[in-house]
């Protein structure tokens, strides 16, 4: 089961563990449905640790699950599914964020780099790359602020499932467009997308 992340960027497909992960995978497969996570940014980059996505409001403290679309606020995060044991063991490798109570929402992470075994039993492995590996080398060496932000802005645009195995849930209506920058977003940003950054310009050799 396939996705396709489009980045500013370049591309990463993924494919989920949906017998092993399935309400994680519906989680993931009805928010990319909803195009929720259209114009996320990676808004936290550790290098040779992972890059981080899936809040809509791009500060690392939004976002939520499909369910509580379906079924209201009370039902933002879901439980973590942490068996059978599935390892961060590996570079690629795509884990649903813990909220620090053992519960998930919207945001994700994918590792840069092989051994992140301590990330085991507290946060979700769902999925892997498959194309893109490229992509990630690029995150990695992402320039970053002291907190770990991008100085330059990294947004997912577009997802694209190739295979979804579950079902439609009733009462979840796909928007017809994609959502539009927020004012929240764009304060966020520091250096735009299409903003080029040339230290060089105006001075002489």
């Amino acid at each position: 089961m396939s996705v396709v992340l489009e980045t500013t960027m370049g591309d990463i497909t993924v494919d989920l563990f949906v017998k092993e992960r399935p309400r994680s995978c519906l989680n993931f497969l009805k928010l990319c449905q909803l195009k929720y996570y259209n114009l996320c940014p990676f808004h936290t980059i550790e290098r040779n640790f992972m890059a981080q996505s899936g809040d809509p409001t791009g500060v690392g403290s939004g976002g939520h699950s499909v369910f509580a679309t379906l079924y209201g606020e009370n039902a933002r995060f879901f439980e973590a599914e942490i068996k059978p044991t599935i390892k961060h063991k590996r570079k690629g490798l795509l884990s649903m964020v813990n909220n620090g109570e053992g519960l998930h929402g919207s945001q994700f992470f994918i590792t840069l780099s092989d051994g992140l075994d301590y990330l085991d039993g507290v946060h979700t492995v769902f999925g892997h790359v498959t194309e893109g590996m490229d992509v990630l080398d690029q995150l990695n060496d992402v320039l970053c602020d002291n907190n770990n932000k991008p100085f330059k802005d990294i947004l997912i645009t577009h997802t694209v499932i190739l295979d979804d195995p579950f079902p439609h849930p009733n009462g979840l209506e796909i928007p017809p467009q994609s959502p539009e920058l927020s004012e929240e977003l764009l304060k966020s940003h520091r250096i735009g997308v299409h903003e080029d950054i040339d230290d060089t310009d105006g001075k002489t050799a």
